[in-house]
């Protein structure tokens, strides 16, 4: 018992200690809170008397020279004190004191801004020796310096109570220093009471073999009592991680799956009254599940583990035909710009994939100047040296193709940059995005061998820079000019696809979906019953299959299909990457992969390049 007492008694200290070490930071949050709104406070009051003299200029420019333009600060002061007057009051809205105060400061602003519109009136009219008069009278200057004075009192108050507050804060850091200096202290000496009992304990254990024994199982027991306890604190740290990670996911998830099974509701509801009108529900639980698909996507290239089909591609006709897509994205306030380096190298890289890089970023731009402002996308090669790369861990050191994308927008400040490619983390307003655009650039970035970089300062704009690595194989035009088809590919009965999927609701869906595309389709739901089909059917011009079965995998499938049928073209689809025909995060050559989920229309276009592939070889 007397060996149990001291860890029970430590174990309680360094609790005491998390705790006390908890509050600290907590009042510390309070503090940081108070002065935030206390500067907030001292800066309106800055912006309102600045708004003040603003008016006062225009209005003396105007009674000096009868030029109307010098009255638009006049104008625009009127609205900006209302402005900034609201921005006072909702910062000082716990604080009746300080209310009081404005109170008084918004009746003198009125009666100065009263006194302003009187004189300018008068001078407009013709009175201007009434309106001199008025001016000589002095009563605009008293104003003023009365809303000086009030000013002056807020700040001072304000600067009193933060002194104060200070000193509070200061001692209770003071005795919560005290407290952990203590509790630490008192953990030292029980550690050392531990220490001595041990050995005293040992001492006489030394005397006698079969105690020696037990002291040694003893030991042992501890030892992994205590690897236990290491490896149960990892998992707790493995999951809080995981927590932070799908916290983010669970709720753009939920509002995504509200949307789809909101409208399915209101869809099956109105179909069983006879309705026929239902259209948009069935589009918008549509656009709900599509940006499910969105987010999966974005997870799984955050995680690095999206498939790839990277191809040679020059990045300069893949910006120039995002051009018309980039100018109807982001609006008329946005003024676009290409810097396109000629002699640019091929790089080797997803087009889709980049496309969507680029389309996040730019869009991140556009978020970032609410007010308008321009967009640069600047290409360039590059060479990253030895010691770049030693500063930048998991950068490689060689050729790349640059591609830059800057805008004139808000910026970041430092803190913001190092958490710019966290999953889920956002600077936007609740609802305007997800937190995974620039963590899904991160993701395809590395995935692809390359490397992504983030220039920035807060007031001065932001420039993203990529770095794909150059491509030395042939010269290839690769997607810059590729165009899909704008109809939705239609099959003929003829043509009979096999499909293989061990899940009775994704089976029946892509039977429907490939019959209503006009295919023949015929379908089983184990790979063993898929080659007793195969073999029944020579007119199967393509075998559909999942790639994740039991017992039999799709790609073992394919290839026993392939051994019967060696001209037999196959279509993977599945919904993660980490599996058998994709490797190192990129598809085996040869492969053609759907991930799920799909839509029809991507389906019937994924059929129709595979059947076509098939026709022409």
């Amino acid at each position: 018992m007397r060996s149990i007492l001291p860890l029970i008694a430590g174990f309680m200290l360094l609790v005491a200690i998390v705790v006390t070490t908890g509050a600290l930071v907590a009042t510390q949050e309070r503090m940081t809170e108070r002065v935030r709104v206390s500067l907030e406070l001292e800066n309106g009051l800055w912006r309102l008397l600045s708004s003040l003299q603003d008016a006062e200029t225009g209005q003396r420019g105007y009674l000096l020279t009868d030029d109307e333009s010098y009255l638009v600060p006049y104008k625009r002061a009127a609205p900006l004190i209302d402005d900034h007057f609201r921005a006072l009051y909702a910062l000082a809205e716990d604080r009746p004191g300080y209310r009081g105060s404005l109170d008084q400061l918004a009746d003198v602003t009125d009666r100065r801004m009263a006194a302003m519109n009187t004189v300018i009136a008068l001078h407009r009219s013709g009175n201007i020796a009434e309106s001199t008069s008025l001016i000589r009278a002095g009563e605009g200057k008293r104003l003023m310096d009365e809303v000086r004075v009030i000013i002056a009192r807020l700040k001072d108050a304000e600067a009193a109570a933060l002194d104060a507050l200070k000193e509070r804060h200061r001692q209770a850091v003071l005795r919560m220093q005290l407290a952990v200096l203590t509790a630490v202290v008192a953990v030292c000496l029980l550690a050392a009471y531990s220490i001595y009992d041990a050995y005293r304990r040992n001492r006489g254990l030394v005397q006698a073999r079969n105690a020696l024994a037990t002291a040694n199982s003893r030991l042992t027991d501890e030892i992994r009592t205590r690897a236990s306890v290491e490896e149960q604190l990892r998992h707790s740290q493995k999951l809080e991680a995981m927590g932070q990670l799908t916290g983010g996911l669970a709720h753009d998830f939920n509002n995504m799956l509200a949307v789809v099974i909101g409208n399915l509701n209101l869809l099956r509801r109105r179909l069983a009254r006879g309705e026929t009108d239902v259209e948009r529900y069935a589009v918008q639980a549509l656009e709900g599940a599509e940006r499910a698909t969105t987010l999966t996507h974005r997870l799984l290239a955050f995680a690095r583990k999206q498939a790839l089909s990277p191809e040679p591609l020059e990045i300069n006709r893949l910006v120039s035909s995002l051009s018309e897509m980039l100018s109807r994205t982001l609006g008329e306030a946005i003024r676009i710009e290409t810097v396109l380096a000629g002699g640019l190298w091929t790089l080797h890289a997803d087009p889709g994939q980049l496309e969507s890089a680029i389309l996040n970023l730019a869009v991140n731009a556009r978020d970032a100047m609410p007010q308008g402002g321009k967009l640069t996308i600047e290409t360039a090669n590059a060479h990253l040296d030895d010691l770049y790369a030693a500063g930048h861990v998991g950068v490689p050191a060689g050729q790349y193709v640059m591609l830059a994308i800057t805008d004139t927008g808000t910026g970041m400040p430092e803190e913001v940059i190092a958490r710019a490619f966290d999953p889920f983390f956002t600077t936007k307003e609740a609802g305007k995005g997800t937190g995974l655009g620039l963590s899904q650039v991160h993701g395809f970035v590395y995935q692809s061998g390359g490397h992504v970089k983030i220039y920035s300062e807060a007031g001065a704009g932001t420039t993203v820079k990529i770095y794909l690595p150059r491509h030395y194989g042939v010269r290839d035009a690769g997607r810059g000019d590729k165009v899909l088809p704008h109809e939705v590919p239609q099959g003929h009965p003829d043509q009979i696809i096999l499909v293989v999927e061990d899940d009775e609701r994704v089976r029946r869906m892509s039977v429907d979906a490939l019959r209503d595309l006009g295919y023949t389709v015929i379908h089983a739901d184990s790979a063993a019953r898929g080659l007793t089909l195969l073999d029944g059917n020579p007119g199967i011009v393509l075998l559909f299959t999942d790639i994740v079965m039991p017992e039999i995998n799709g790609r073992q499938l394919a290839d026993m299909a392939r051994q019967r049928r060696p001209g037999l073209k196959v279509l993977f689809t599945t919904g993660y990457t980490r599996n058998a025909v994709v490797h190192n995060g990129i598809v085996d050559p040869g492969v053609h992969l759907i991930g799920k989920p799909f839509t029809l229309e991507q389906l019937a276009i994924k059929i129709h390049e595979v059947i076509r592939s098939v026709e022409t070889a």
